[in-house]
């Protein structure tokens, strides 16, 4: 029989060995906890914003929970690993709103947007101000993260007005690359969606994140772009949304976010009970103008 000293010493093993498991960087446990995105997270730290225990952080800090993790001086409260289920995730309608000269194209968009219940809202492969259609958004960092890696592939299909119809050519030039200043670029796939004489409607399907580029790449075959509008994410359609509404992901397009990050999904049960909860903000309440997060 082990004698109190083995047991008190074997205990103390399991609850080093506990804490090492559970402990994660100060800028994941943050993104987790639906702060913001990883890399802004990083650069609180590097601005001395965030504290742990008193002492401020520094990149690459391990927290377990138990911390007294504070940003600007409010606390955060952690646990280990924070509960994905409890993240919140929409697709919403963005309007295309071209600005003034003057204006950053980086700058953050203004969107109608639910308050959500923990955290704030962090937009997943944002689109720029002249494109409109389908946004992802999700409270859960460490999701965007994964979704925005250069190695994560991930279709996107816009619906694309131009002026006349493209010649044969013009469309194998752009199936097999257009060379442009940050590498070729190239659509997987562009088909006939509608309209006639100058008005022509195409669907086009990328899998490389460089959507800005997609007006460019076709204008180098000689295509000249009226209208681009993202209907589709990975598995994510924008259907029926209407322009400046948004509705919460189901549990299934939530698994597939998850799967397409090579995460766990949340639980299903609890999943599905936080789609019904937002379901009420099915058209965008007040307040009003909630500042999404973007990850480029």
């Amino acid at each position: 029989m082990p004698s109190p000293a083995s047991r008190s010493s074997a205990a103390a093993l399991g609850r080093a060995h506990e804490a090492r498991t559970l402990s994660e960087r100060i800028q994941k446990a943050l993104a987790n906890a639906g702060l913001g995105s990883r890399r802004a997270i990083e650069r609180w730290v590097i601005d001395g914003r965030i504290t742990i225990d008193g002492r401020v952080a520094k990149l690459g800090d391990q927290v377990a929970g138990r911390e007294r993790v504070c940003v600007d001086g409010r606390q955060i409260k952690l646990t280990p690993e924070q509960a994905r289920s409890n993240h919140q995730h929409l697709a919403y309608y963005k309007n295309a709103e071209p600005r003034a000269g003057s204006e950053s194209q980086d700058s953050e968009p203004l969107l109608e947007l639910p308050r959500p219940r923990h955290g704030r809202w962090i937009d997943v492969g944002a689109l720029d101000p002249n494109t409109s259609g389908l946004l992802i958004l999700t409270t859960d960092g460490e999701l965007a993260f994964r979704l925005t890696r250069p190695a994560t592939i991930i279709e996107r299909e816009y619906a694309v007005r131009v002026l006349g119809e493209p010649s044969a050519e013009q469309l194998r030039e752009l199936e097999v690359g257009v060379e442009m200043d940050e590498g070729v670029a190239r659509v997987a796939s562009i088909e006939h969606a509608g309209g006639a004489g100058n008005n022509r409607w195409y669907h086009v399907v990328l899998r490389e994140g460089r959507h800005r580029e997609l007006r460019t790449a076709l204008g180098a075959v000689g295509l000249a772009v009226s209208r681009v509008i993202r209907v589709r994410f990975g598995p994510i359609e924008l259907g029926k949304l209407r322009r400046g509404a948004s509705r919460p992901l189901s549990a299934e397009e939530v698994d597939g976010l998850y799967a397409l990050a090579g995460l766990a999904s949340p639980k299903p049960s609890q999943a599905r009970r936080g789609a019904t909860r937002a379901g009420a903000h099915a058209r965008p309440p007040a307040p009003r103008g909630s500042r999404a997060h973007s990850r480029r």
